[in-house]
């Protein structure tokens, strides 16, 4: 099965390509713009299955289909409405919405390879469904973690972390007070749950908030070591393969 990922927001790709790959489906190619969606689809085989976010950092994804021919298959991956979803189930196709449950994608997945070989390529009306899209919600992001002190539960607002970060198979948050707590999720699985415009993952350790950076060095080997307000307990390098997307972010 070639399968193909267009979402704009890298972290989410990457779960999804994760996901994917726990189910032996095999997501090589990942897009994550308009433009690079149509330049990549007129020099290479169009895939079977598309995996297919629905507003991009640089349109709608359905100027993908105006440009080009594409007759593969779609699954949505979507933060819009009950109504747009809606429209999609009137027109046969599948969406999951944002944060994508492993249940759904399984049975997504399990529903394209049913389909018979007649049926595996499909026609959509993208101009109807355009029509049908109500405004896309505010993506509910994490507003607050609740940590446990003692025999006590804190609430943490968002606005007051400066980093959050893995350590000794633990996942802790930094905040602008200057305090470690300890969260039950790993750092994987907020990927999906912090503003993107605010938290970036710098490494495999860190999440950085942009308020919290202090000063930005040149470090060795083309990479950079961040400074924040408070956070001194370790060195916190943004890995050389996040160079470029880290300094994309910063704009």
């Amino acid at each position: 099965m070639n399968v193909i990922i267009i979402e704009d927001e890298k972290p989410s790709a990457r779960r999804l390509q994760r996901m994917l790959k726990s189910l032996d489906v095999e997501a090589q190619t990942m897009l994550h713009s308009v433009d690079e969606s149509i330049d990549w689809f007129k020099t290479n085989t169009h895939p079977d299955l598309i995996f297919l976010d629905i507003q991009l950092s640089d349109g709608l994804s359905f100027e993908i289909f105006e440009a080009i021919d594409i007759n593969s298959a779609v699954i949505f991956t979507t933060a819009y409405d009950e109504y747009a979803l809606q429209a999609f189930k009137l027109n046969s196709i599948d969406y999951l919405l944002k944060p994508i449950d492993e249940d759904d994608l399984k049975i997504a997945v399990d529903k394209f390879r049913d389909r018979t070989p007649q049926k595996q390529s499909v026609t959509l009306d993208f101009n109807d469904i355009k029509k049908l899209l109500v405004n896309p919600i505010e993506r509910d992001y994490k507003k607050r973690f609740s940590v446990k002190v003692g025999q006590h539960l804190k609430l943490i607002n968002i606005e007051d972390i400066e980093c959050i970060y893995s350590e000794n198979k633990g996942t802790y948050v930094f905040t602008n007070e200057g305090r470690n707590y300890l969260l039950d999720q790993t750092l994987d699985q907020l990927e999906d749950e912090l503003e993107p415009h605010v938290f970036f993952r710098v490494s495999r350790k860190f999440y950085i908030n942009i308020k919290a950076i202090r000063d930005i060095v040149s470090y060795t080997n083309s990479r950079l070591e961040i400074k924040l307000n408070h956070y001194k307990e370790q060195q916190i390098i943004v890995a050389r393969e996040r160079v470029k997307d880290f300094k994309n972010w910063l704009e």
